[in-house]
């Protein structure tokens, strides 16, 4: 192959990827990045927590794991790899096969040749489109300079109170970064029912809300900024909704982003109607000399088989390595992603990865979940505390479509939800996961592993073993619906029942799953059961033992009273005996 001139626009996650695999493969290619901003390669998911405090240099962003800042001199020196920032591309030639430069400092406009040109333009975040969405005090985090001025105004005192617009992801992490280390009075205000929409169903949604709450932060659901003003009194906005006003010194937006695809739809490229760039498995656009990959392209969903739009930038970084290897004659394809996702909120971690119950049976999925509650290690191991996990499975077919999780430690939630990734990208069935093999010792996980655990829990349901409701259900039926024939049978302990036998009376029955086959005729024959216990374990057990005596009207409360108390309903959550 001939020695080629390759430009890359765009340098912070997809494009130095790209450049230096290519350089290791073919140290002999040209390749020039452009950028129009002056920060490079820097780690911008990383942003919440330079400005939380975790983080107290910005530049920890731009190193190396070996402490290399990364700048265009460390691109230029160690990668052999030209780097022309500050400069914006305005348009690509591609029959003459040229880019239309811009150097911003100096107003020069120049052409750049390219024999193989690289689209790493990333995203760009929405707008908020209300009057008064562009004062200065209204600002968002989608760079290196934005998280700048919005650490140095918190740092100076400038903040009391805050606004977030927007609670996904990166709001979530936002809420956590000013309250946490700064003490700053935060509210979120969210146009959707729930935390982090289309990310997680409403149940364990409604989890993270009280652990938001927990840690003072006000979630105002459903509602809309209609107008942010100047503030009246001793703070310097306010945030208009349809209900209320909301005084703030700060507000942050964090309304997701869309494609920065302007660029590649100018010169002639093919897009979706969505705004993301259309690549093949090569990763190449519709112009054979000319890939893009990261935030700005969409992706094939191995579940749905549909283009997807899934911003990450482990996606970027994975796919800048295919990308690479093309460039350098190789022959790498990009299959696509189930789409994984994770995120740190306060003292909780939460993941996800394929689809959620409620976007599988958007899709016209047959589909149904299971939730189980159990430590994330041996349930004697000091320290051990109490994971959270649901599955989506397909009815007919068991195939596995999704799963979503929470709690304390992290890395051992990440760690399963992987593992299950790896098993949707390959169309995987319900039986691999229940046999799914996994390291175990006490000070990790439990001897029968959650993620098995779970997926034994779903064949129950499929197989009509284990008839379910969860906690919504529990909560519209039991607590707000007074319906005279509706009872919970509390199989737990006396010690556990007692406070909730006080509170309901005899719409709570209290008899210990181990002594149930003995007091079958204390069941109210003509009543309707939501059985009971911590977890939903020893409820399932009971709903077996009351079935085989006859008593079908009884269903088992997924999760138990640990998934009640993780939604904020009937009390705290104090431990207790755990099923």
């Amino acid at each position: 192959m001939n020695k080629q001139r390759i430009v890359i626009i765009g340098a912070v996650a997809l494009g130095p990827k790209v450049a230096c695999r290519l350089k290791r493969l073919r140290p002999d290619f040209s390749v020039t990045m452009v950028d129009q901003d002056e920060y490079i390669s820097y780690g911008g998911c990383g942003i919440p927590y330079y400005i939380s405090g975790d983080l107290s240099d910005i530049k920890e962003l731009m190193s190396t794991s070996f402490h290399m800042l990364r700048t265009p001199d460390f691109f230029e020196d160690a990668k052999d790899v030209r780097v022309m920032t500050r400069t914006r591309a305005l348009g690509i030639d591609r029959r003459a096969k040229t880019v239309r430069l811009r150097r911003l400092d100096t107003g020069l406009e120049e052409d750049l040749p390219y024999d193989k040109l690289v689209l790493a333009t990333g995203s760009r975040a929405r707008r908020l489109e209300v009057p008064g969405g562009d004062l200065p005090q209204v600002m968002r985090v989608a760079n290196l300079r934005d998280a700048l001025a919005v650490r140095e105004k918190i740092a100076q005192g400038q903040v009391a109170k805050a606004v977030i617009i927007g609670a996904g992801a990166l709001g979530l992490e936002m809420a956590e970064a000013l309250g946490d280390l700064w003490g700053v009075e935060t509210t979120m205000v969210e146009i959707a029912p729930q935390v982090l929409p289309g990310v997680l169903d409403p149940g364990l949604a409604r989890m993270v809300l009280k652990n938001l709450e927990d840690h003072d932060v006000t979630v105002h659901l459903q509602e809309k900024v209609r107008e942010i003003r100047a503030g009246e009194g001793e703070h310097a906005l306010q945030v208009v909704t349809a209900n209320r006003v909301l005084e703030a010194d700060l507000v942050l937006t964090a309304l997701g982003v869309m494609p920065n695809s302007q660029l590649a739809a100018d010169s002639g490229l093919a897009v979706s109607p969505q705004g993301g760039i259309v690549v093949n498995p090569r990763l190449q656009t519709s112009d054979p000399d000319i890939f893009a990959g990261g935030d700005c392209i969409e992706n094939t969903h191995l579940l749905t088989g549909k283009r997807v739009y899934f911003p990450s930038g482990s996606l970027a970084n994975r796919q800048g390595r295919v990308i690479g290897t093309n460039l350098a004659g190789g022959d790498a394809v990009f299959p696509g992603i189930v789409g994984s996702f994770t995120v740190k909120i306060f003292n909780m971690a939460v993941a996800a990865t394929g689809l959620s119950l409620a976007a599988a049976l958007a899709e016209g999925l047959d589909a149904v979940s299971a939730l189980v509650i159990q430590a994330d290690r041996a349930h004697f191991f000091p320290g051990q505390d109490l994971m959270y996990l649901q599955l989506v499975v397909e009815k007919m077919t068991r195939r596995l479509l999704g799963a979503q999780g929470l709690g304390s430690n992290g890395d051992a939630l990440v760690g399963r939800v992987n593992s299950i990734a790896a098993l949707l990208s390959r169309g995987a069935l319900l039986e691999e996961l229940s046999n799914l093999e996994v390291a175990y010792s006490p000070p990790f996980a439990a001897a029968l592993d959650i993620v098995n655990a779970t997926a034994n829990t779903a064949e129950n349901i499929l197989d009509g073993f284990n008839r379910t409701v969860d906690v919504a259900e529990f909560e519209k039926c039991f607590l707000t619906e007074q319906a005279g024939d509706l009872v919970c049978l509390d199989v737990r302990g006396a010690a556990n029942a007692a406070p909730y036998v006080d509170l309901f009376g005899a719409r709570w029955l209290n008899i210990p799953q181990e002594t149930l086959k003995d007091r079958l005729a204390e069941i109210p024959a003509d009543k309707r059961l939501i059985v009971v216990c911590n977890s939903g374990v020893r409820s399932y057990e009971a709903l077996r033992q009351l079935e085989t005596a006859g008593l079908c009207n009884a269903v088992n409360l997924q999760g138990g009273v640990a998934a009640l108390k993780k939604s904020g309903l009937l009390g705290s959550e104090e431990k207790e005996d755990r099923d």
